[in-house]
């Protein structure tokens, strides 16, 4: 039986309080490890955002003053915190969301340099001055938009959060931040932080819920000044339509499909390790993830063999085990959608060169699997999977397959690998992505910015462009 005596009693955080589960409704939340319960989470009512939009428009008509020092100071504070906290934090993301603990911990240290990149990013908001006759004077200055709702997701329980919060704090905005039912104790320890580091009551609210209920009643409120979402497309659209109609400002990051493009002079023996790690990490269930793959004639062969080779050496298993290598999936709905993908990709003819098969052992383990010459009409070339799956498909030229890179409504991450330098420069032009990375898997980091194009959302977060994001501009001219 895995361990949950470390894991702390479910709250929501209102008006600078930790509010219990006596006398509410409840989520159970599940461990994916073994499809079990093993704790309750408390769902917030009416009463309680009316609470918290009160007290975010309270608190933002404070914080928004506060100097950069303050604010540098309470993420810096938070991310010193997260990187002592680390074990507590991260074995909780384990239970509740399945990933390994090696990726629980590295999601972590995300965290904390996201917190310190933000904190040198408070002195660095600036404005500029137009040129005006002598006696008059027009200036450009960006300020604090104003109260943020933010709706995280569970494939990141610890870095999703800290992005939603991380922006608005630095930008002098307060927020309040749903994140999602299945992974709750990860977001607690992320506000925990940034209270104990000394963020001033009322900066940050947290509450679960019923989803619909949530952004509906915070989303209707004119409290609300910015809508920041990171989920699914469908779900962005209904978000979005509902910030429509208040003229809410938003930053959408939503579905993925990344396109994986291997030419036939691409380094193998870098490129396979590099895309099986990227891959498979969190069970594949990373809005990012290296999903379909588009090889070069040359190689295709060469490249399947040697990622089934890779594939092979995947241990699943408990999240907590060391020797597990990849964690379940996260909830009992992934392992039948990819289920029905998988088969409705080898009835359209493709072949099945690993895996493809739930893991029986309790819980929610899918087999990393393989899917080769995946016809471009099959469900899995079209949606994407979020799971533990790679899809190969054979292209011969630069045109080609830049058109079915690009042929969906997507547009989150591309991969390429070629060792032709004038190539790696046409095809980053050419993909429409908006992160694409060439001869690397590393599409993130705090200093840049991360979002989509399409439909895969606007706006980005990380980087200046997540503060700015929280900061309209003013242009003041005097004479």
């Amino acid at each position: 039986m895995i361990e949950t005596s470390h894991y702390p009693p479910l709250a929501l955080f209102i008006d600078g309080a930790w509010i219990g589960a006596k006398g509410r409704r409840t989520h159970e939340v599940i461990n994916p490890a073994t499809g079990a319960p093993f704790a309750h989470l408390p769902l917030a009512e009416a009463a309680d955002l009316d609470l918290a939009l009160a007290s975010a428009d309270r608190a933002f008509r404070l914080w928004r003053h506060a100097g950069a020092d303050q604010r540098a100071g309470v993420l810096r504070g938070a991310a010193s915190l997260l990187r002592a906290r680390i074990d507590a934090i991260a074995t909780c993301a384990v239970l509740e969301q399945g990933k390994t603990l090696a990726e629980a911990k590295t999601e972590v240290l995300m965290s904390a340099a996201l917190f310190d990149f933000y904190a040198e990013e408070t002195r660095r908001l600036y404005g500029r001055v137009l040129v005006r006759p002598t006696g008059q004077r027009s200036m450009v200055t960006s300020e604090p938009i104003g109260p943020v709702a933010a709706f995280a997701p569970w494939n990141f329980p610890i870095n999703n959060p800290a992005r939603k919060l991380g922006g608005p704090i630095a930008a002098g905005c307060s927020v309040i931040l749903k994140p999602a039912e299945e992974a709750p104790a990860s977001a607690m320890a992320v506000v925990q932080a940034l209270v104990d580091a000394g963020l001033p009551s009322g900066v940050v609210q947290l509450v679960f819920g019923v989803p619909d209920e949530v952004s509906r009643h915070l989303l209707a409120s004119p409290i609300i000044r910015k809508m920041s979402f990171t989920g699914s497309t469908v779900v962005g659209r209904h978000l979005a339509r509902l910030a429509a109609d208040r003229t809410i400002r938003t930053t959408l990051e939503l579905g993925g499909h990344a396109p994986v493009i291997l030419f036939d002079d691409a380094d193998l023996d870098r490129a396979v390790p590099l895309l099986a790690a990227s891959k498979f990490r969190n069970a594949g269930q990373v809005c990012v993830s290296p999903t379909r793959f588009y090889v070069q004639d040359a190689i295709h062969d060469r490249f399947v063999a040697a990622m089934s080779e890779r594939i092979g050496a995947i241990r699943p298993g408990d999240g907590l085990d060391p020797q597990s290598t990849m964690g379940p999936m996260a909830n009992i709905r992934r392992p039948a959608a990819v289920s029905a993908l998988v088969a409705d990709a080898v009835a359209q003819g493709a072949r099945l060169a690993q895996g493809g098969e739930p893991i029986g052992q309790g819980g929610y383990f899918w087999q990393p699997t393989m899917l080769t010459d995946v016809p471009a009409t099959a469900r899995i070339m079209q949606e994407e999977p979020f799971g533990p799956v790679i899809m190969t498909a054979r292209f011969s030229s630069f045109d080609e397959v830049v058109e079915q890179a690009n042929r969906l409504p997507f547009g989150l991450a591309a991969y390429a690998f070629t060792e032709n330098g004038r190539r790696a420069n046409l095809i980053a032009d050419a993909i429409e992505a908006g992160m694409v990375a060439v001869n690397t898997t590393a599409i993130g980091a705090a200093d840049a910015p991360f979002g989509g194009v399409k439909e895969s959302g606007h706006g980005s977060e990380d980087g200046p462009e997540g503060v700015m994001a929280c900061r309209i501009t003013k242009a003041i001219h005097i004479a």
